[in-house]
């Protein structure tokens, strides 16, 4: 009886589950879907939990490490800033992919707890499963380390490539599935952890030579390792729940990839392979290390005045604008401009940020109206019919050389074409290039004026004129 009721909850738990996905896949639906995530959530501890065998002390000491857990997660969620939550993300990728390892090893050394053998003769099925499971949850391990530290700045953002690199990783790929073979093979606990060393070196190199310009991509990708990697262990534990919970983030995280990856014009079976990372020095001199350029600067006066008699503003928001948090004051512009007639939208770049959706969580912190919000496709084709494009924050995603540079980190990225509109104000704090390592040439069109500058702060001064 216990089993069936536990199955049943296991049932509308992953149901509930589906739809939490099916909620996030748009902002209006986005906080209904966080909602049947976290009561599908529930739901799957307590059924997990009401098991039979999950008593004693064992019982105390996971609800010990759900309140530990819940408390740091707690403390996380309410002090972590939007800027933040990209690194926050990859590292929470992390930890899914280690408790794989020590899932996987708890496994190896104790069968008898998970009914898939003894010490020495586990079932060979089991080994495949564990083995996989263990891999994958390594590779997911070590790759989110490196993109925590490439989002934190705790390493360079510019790809770190070497020669014959593709190919070392190709031969530690094979090497690895050798390895998974042997180890089915024999059960030997001297391979199990062969396999995790070298299943965490080559998760080292698959993400190093990839360049900041294409980390959402990453996180995205390592959102999906991470669900495989549990998927697999879920199958050696023999949690039906893990299984489908696993399998749904490992798809939708590839899915998503694969999105981005067409968004961006890049392959995804070079994601996969960790190949599609820019060449350093291609970026180094698309960085514009010649002589000094002059641009025009203009003062937010200026640009208030510009906008306050144009017909048509699309606003493009970027990183700098989560760094300067400022998106509120960035609609009550939008307000104001509306009072004043003028049709005001924005733009997002599918990678805009540095995460996927980071720039319309960002919007729809500031209770932007969603239907003022357009993806690139959407919006590209009325840059030309823009009075003004105010470009806050964002630096790659509306650089033209991605069209027209073949030596740049960005060629073939498509980007937001804002050097189309008859204005463009630039809001930045210098003239310093983009995370992918290259100087945007808009920043030297004829119709560009630079506003230097905090983001935030020059939004205020420009809402301070258009009040006046």
């Amino acid at each position: 009886m216990a089993h069936t009721l536990s199955t049943l909850a296991y049932l509308v738990a992953s149901v509930l589950f589906i739809l939490a996905l099916r909620g996030l896949s748009h902002p209006e639906t986005s906080r209904r879907g966080n909602l049947y995530g976290m009561v599908g959530m529930g739901l799957a501890i307590v059924a997990t939990l009401a098991q039979p065998g999950m008593g004693g002390g064992g019982l105390a000491l996971i609800l010990a490490g759900i309140v530990l857990g819940g408390g740091i997660g707690t403390a996380l969620a309410n002090r972590i800033q939007m800027t933040a939550l990209p690194q926050l993300v990859a590292a929470f990728h992390s930890l899914v992919g280690l408790a794989a390892v020590f899932v996987a090893a708890a496994a190896f050394y104790n069968p008898e707890s998970f009914g898939i053998g003894v010490p020495g003769d586990i079932k060979a099925g089991s080994l495949v499963e564990m083995s996989l499971g263990l891999a994958i949850g390594a590779i997911t391990f070590s790759g989110s380390l490196i993109a925590f530290a490439k989002l934190q700045a705790l390493m360079s953002g510019a790809p770190i490539t070497f020669r014959g690199q593709h190919w070392l990783n190709l031969a530690l790929g094979i090497l690895l599935l050798v390895l998974v073979i042997a180890f089915v093979a024999t059960g030997s606990g001297v391979l199990f952890w062969v396999i995790a060393l070298l299943a965490l070196g080559l998760g080292f190199l698959l993400i190093i030579p990839i360049g900041g310009a294409d980390m959402p991509v990453v996180v995205s990708m390592l959102n999906s390792y991470s669900g495989w990697a549990a998927a697999g262990i879920g199958f050696t534990v023999g949690n039906l729940l893990l299984i489908v919970t696993g399998a749904l983030v490992g798809a939708s995280g590839a899915i998503l990839s694969y999105i981005m990856c067409k968004g961006m014009n890049r392959s995804i079976v070079n994601v996969l392979l960790g190949g599609f990372g820019s060449d350093p020095a291609a970026a180094q001199a698309a960085g514009g290390g010649g002589p000094a350029r002059p641009v025009k600067a203009g003062s937010p006066e200026d640009a208030a005045y510009l906008m306050k008699n144009a017909g048509k503003i699309i606003i493009v928001p970027g990183y700098g604008m989560a760094v300067a948090q400022a998106q509120q004051v960035l609609r009550e512009m939008a307000d104001l401009l509306k009072k004043e007639g003028v049709e005001v939208s924005y733009a997002i770049h599918p990678v805009a940020g540095r995460m996927p959706g980071h720039m319309n969580v960002l919007l729809a912190e500031a209770n932007v109206p969603y239907d003022e919000v357009h993806e690139l496709e959407e919006i590209n084709p009325e840059f030309a019919e823009a009075d003004v494009a105010y470009v806050i924050g964002a630096n790659d995603v509306t650089n033209p050389a991605a069209k027209t540079d073949k030596s740049s980190a960005i060629y073939g990225m498509p980007i937001l074409d804002v050097e189309r509109a008859k204005t463009v104000f630039f809001v930045k704090r210098g003239m310093s290039s983009g995370y992918a390592g290259v100087e945007n040439e808009l920043f030297f069109r004829d119709n560009t004026m630079m506003l230097f500058g905090d983001a935030k702060k020059v939004t205020q001064q420009i809402v301070q004129a258009l009040q006046k």
